[in-house]
């Protein structure tokens, strides 16, 4: 039972270790890909924030910002592999920082394509990851999302 413990963690913890490893690669000069879809996703986030809070949102550039989800993706991953719970902590810390900002359900409205393309994506993330609510939660908007996809 015990190697199939850790064959399960060292699985799962490939996920976020293989997509550190590509950011790592494609990181560059400008921060790679990832830098581009974050800068998008930030610039909503902070004027939303500053409009909600009535704050003034400090600028932060998105090289940083994928540079410590690099460091939290490795480093959680690789300290999930031998157990540790702290690995585990670093990775729940990345994925609840990072969905709202990657999917930005708050920014379109129930019945536009946009929001249907989001709500398929992040349902099938959840599929992959054998999330038990939002298994109950695929089957009630599958029709939903064929149907308002078809037309």
């Amino acid at each position: 039972m015990g190697f199939f413990s850790f064959l399960g963690r060292v699985l799962f913890a490939s996920l976020f270790i293989l997509s550190a490893w590509q950011m790592f690669n494609e990181f560059g000069e400008d921060g790679g890909p990832a830098a581009q879809e974050y800068m998008s996703k930030l610039s909503v986030v902070k004027h939303h924030l500053a409009t909600t809070l009535a704050v003034k949102m400090p600028d932060i550039d998105a090289r940083h910002v994928v540079a410590v989800n690099m460091v939290l993706k490795g480093l959680g991953g690789f300290l999930f592999v031998f157990g540790t719970p702290f690995g585990a902590y670093l990775l729940i810390f990345y994925l609840a920082v990072n969905a709202p900002i990657l999917y930005d359900f708050y920014n379109y409205r129930r019945g536009e394509i946009e929001y249907l393309i989001l709500l398929n994506e992040f349902l099938q993330v959840c599929y992959e990851l054998n999330c038990p609510k939002t298994l109950s939660i695929l089957s009630m908007t599958s029709d939903l999302l064929m149907s308002a996809l078809v037309f």
